[in-house]
């Protein structure tokens, strides 16, 4: 039968199912773009078609082509393995495995135990291993194991409290099981404040420090060359972002032609992969880039799935899903800086349905002990945000040109933090979402930060080589379609310092962020009661006339382009007129004495 898996070309020239496309899919089918489409899943089609945004159309669809026959044979999905419990001999000793016991280990730092066992038959697969970590104060923490290939073990816990910790391992391999250890933890080093929580409609660290979450893009970087990952993290060292959206597989897309050098599971393109087993150097070096982004102060935002792929991993099945879902949580959550993000534009998977993204979550929340940062990106319909597992909103565009300015209400509708992920991106290729100009991000952001919320930045600009012609050379020894939001490198735009001097504007509010306030009908406000900010955006008035609250106000002239901040002479009290300089991008502030 016809179903997500099948083609849009399949099912054009199946003669039924095509008259079911024409009358739920009439834009399309009966149009131009049947042509573009035709290599397309259905599962994908369905999530860029406006008649079916509502999930009973979805079904209907669903149970008209269920009743008309494909005749393609398609593979079934790889069944689920359950781990052996005869994989070593009851002669084997009970905890007879060699211990690496953790090294001493600051607070929010990474507590691992290794322990060196058996390799025989397919670990990955075989082997079940957790550890119970009792903390200084009696509680006690579960955390998964995993293997780390050569015969290596692993169990790791974030360390968050002082003190003397025990662990005690949990294996259906004997020699694993039993195995007790102990290990140090010691005050956090200076400017660590541990994993981003959830603070109303803001975020603070687990220690009580603020966190803005002025993030950018770089979905493949870690997929890229040695010396390009070494060029991303020197402009990181020297930009303003506090996260980094990026992805743990590979992208297919637009500039991104070139392959990796490795993948999440042994094998190639050619010959195939064996998605019964993880490549664990592989993981060693995202999680060095990982602990890398922690050193600098960012969060890592780790896209868990995506569409964008030619190697078959956005349609694995529900047991390699599960299966690698539990491997990379397992391996990552010890680590303070991460959030999750269970997919980037989770609507064009089109092998997962809400059900799917509901269990893969679900697992995230099992394995994960230190309960990091959850959301779902869209592409079109908004996931249901009021969903108790996500943590916050994760959205993006909705229109080509006004999104921010939905944050207030967005905040309304699901009672959570906001963050515009994508806003679309400062550049100039020929993308309508990957050319707008530096001084469009900005405003974007301020329009989102004056509303309550976080916008995120991306960059898309085309290499440039002397004269003016596009670069053909590569960037630090890589291929040539070297563009900021998919691949890092470099970053050659506007925005990024205007971001920095947004950050240093709401870092100066009495608790370090702004809510909405009561706005004019033309300017909104932003701030606290006492410490009140409005963005004029694109306007440019000569003049404002303020009326203040009561009491005592100094007023500040911000020029958010030019990075300015003038402050009028004296305090001011009741009605005010502000002079502004008949330019775009100005804002005002008035802070009460």
């Amino acid at each position: 039968m016809f179903d997500r898996r099948s083609t849009f070309g399949e099912a054009l020239d199946h003669p039924a199912a095509r008259a079911i496309l024409e009358r739920y899919l009439p834009g399309i089918a009966a149009s131009p773009m049947a042509v573009q489409f035709r290599d397309g899943r259905l599962g994908s089609l369905i999530a860029i078609a406006p008649t079916l945004e509502d999930p009973a159309a979805r079904d209907e669809l669903w149970a008209a082509l269920a009743e008309v026959g494909d005749d393609v044979q398609r593979p079934p999905y790889a069944p689920a393995i359950d781990p052996d419990p005869a994989y070593e001999a009851v002669d084997v000793a009970r905890g007879s495995a060699a211990l690496t016991p953790p090294a001493e280990a600051t607070r929010w730092g990474v507590l691992e135990a290794r322990l060196t066992g058996p390799s025989h038959g397919n670990p990955f697969v075989d082997v079940e291993l957790d550890a119970v970590w009792t903390r200084p104060d009696g509680s006690t923490v579960r955390t998964g194991g995993f293997y780390d290939g050569d015969g290596e073990y692993v169990v790791r816990a974030l360390a968050d409290a002082d003190g003397d910790w025990t662990f005690t391992t949990r294996s259906t391999a004997r020699s694993l099981d039993g195995i007790a250890g102990r290990a140090r933890v010691t005050a956090a080093a200076d400017g660590d404040h541990g994993p981003v929580r959830v603070d109303g409609f803001h975020f603070r660290h687990a220690d009580g420090t603020r966190h803005r979450p002025l993030g950018s893009t770089a979905y493949a970087w870690t997929h890229q060359s040695e010396a390009l990952q070494q060029q991303t993290l020197a402009t990181l060292a020297d930009a303003p972002f506090t996260k980094l959206r990026m992805c743990v597989f590979p992208k297919s897309y637009l500039y991104n032609a070139n392959e990796p050098a490795d993948f999440p599971f042994p094998g190639s393109p050619a010959d195939g992969f064996d998605l019964e087993r993880f490549d664990p150097a592989h993981f060693r070096r995202l999680e060095q880039r990982v602990a890398q982004l922690r050193a600098l102060g960012i969060q890592a935002d780790l896209i868990l799935f995506h569409a964008y792929d030619r190697w078959g991993f956005a349609d694995l099945g529900p047991a390699v899903d599960d299966r690698y879902l539990r491997y990379v949580v397992r391996r990552l959550s010890a680590f303070a800086n991460v959030w999750w993000s269970m997919a980037n534009e989770y609507d064009l998977l089109w092998a997962k349905d809400e059900s799917d993204w509901e269990r893969l979550a679900a697992i995230v929340s099992e394995e994960d002990a230190v309960g990091h940062l959850n959301s779902i990106h869209n592409c079109r319909p908004f996931y249901d945000y009021s969903k108790p597992w996500i943590t916050h909103v994760s959205i993006q565009r909705v229109d080509v040109y006004r999104t921010a300015e939905n944050t207030d209400e967005w905040r309304t509708r699901w009672g959570k933090p906001v963050v515009i992920d994508e806003c679309a991106y400062e550049g100039d290729i020929d993308q309508g979402w990957g050319n707008i100009t530096g001084e469009e991000m900005t405003r974007r952001f301020w329009e989102g930060a004056v509303r309550g919320g976080y916008v995120g930045h991306g960059e898309t600009y085309l290499p440039v080589a002397a004269g003016g012609a596009t670069d053909t050379s590569g960037n630090a020894g890589d291929d040539p379609e070297v563009l900021w939001w998919s691949k890092g490198g470099a970053l050659h735009g506007s925005s990024p310092e205007r971001i920095r001097f947004l950050e240093h504007q709401l870092a100066l509010a009495p608790d370090g962020v702004w809510d909405p306030l009561v706005s004019d009908w033309d300017v909104p406000w932003g701030g606290t009661e006492t410490h009140r900010i409005g963005y004029f955006g694109f306007n440019r008035p000569r003049f404002r006339n303020l009326m203040l609250p009561d009491g005592d106000w100094t007023i500040d002239v911000i020029d958010t382009w030019n990075m300015t901040v003038d402050r009028l002479p004296g305090t001011h009290a009741g009605t005010v007129r502000v002079e502004l300089p008949g330019r775009p991008y100005m804002a005002v502030r008035a802070v009460q004495v």
